[in-house]
């Protein structure tokens, strides 16, 4: 019975193996030359999503490397759940959720007031509440200074989309 598990587990590896060599990814040598496709672009998360009976549609990536947007803030402590893109943040991090910008990204956020900036990680969806862009994590608005008062008029600029070797900056050509 084990040489039987031990055969078929070899014969699974050797499959698996045989698979991956002859796709497309095993003829670069180096990581940097892994090609970048253009559209659809992955490691980013862009689908469309219905949230409390609204339909919303993330911009693309293009698009969200040229948004900037200001408008009111407000700020929430992660619940100890996993964020729409499956992260987990801990207390303490800079960290934010936006409708429609693609997941993950990073954003520069400027009080309007006092000119404070911070830069976060959107990991998640909201607010659902239309009068606001973006929530942010308690040390974001920390960071900016607006804990007591709970809502911020700021500015968000978007400096990166996607991860790892998907990420892109904005400002670079494509």
């Amino acid at each position: 019975m084990m040489v039987g598990m031990r055969r078929r587990s070899l014969l699974a590896l050797l499959l698996a193996a045989s698979v991956m060599m002859s796709g497309e990814g095993c003829r670069h040598t180096k990581q940097g030359d892994i090609p970048q496709p253009k559209r659809p672009y992955p490691g980013v998360k862009n689908a469309p999503y219905s949230m409390r009976g609204r339909h919303f549609r993330p911009l693309s990536v293009d698009e969200a490397l040229r948004y900037t947007e200001v408008g009111q803030a407000s700020f929430y402590e992660a619940g100890g759940g996993l964020t729409a893109t499956g992260e987990r943040p801990k207390r303490g991090e800079l960290y934010a959720a936006h409708r429609t910008l693609p997941l993950p990204c990073t954003v520069r956020i400027t009080s309007v007031s006092t000119g404070k900036s911070c830069v976060a990680r959107v990991c998640d969806r909201g607010p659902f509440h239309m009068r606001r862009i973006i929530d942010v994590s308690t040390a974001v608005a920390h960071e900016l200074g607006f804990v007591r008062s709970g809502v911020h008029e700021v500015k968000i600029e978007v400096l990166t989309v996607g991860d790892g070797p998907y990420q892109r900056k904005a400002g670079e050509d494509e």
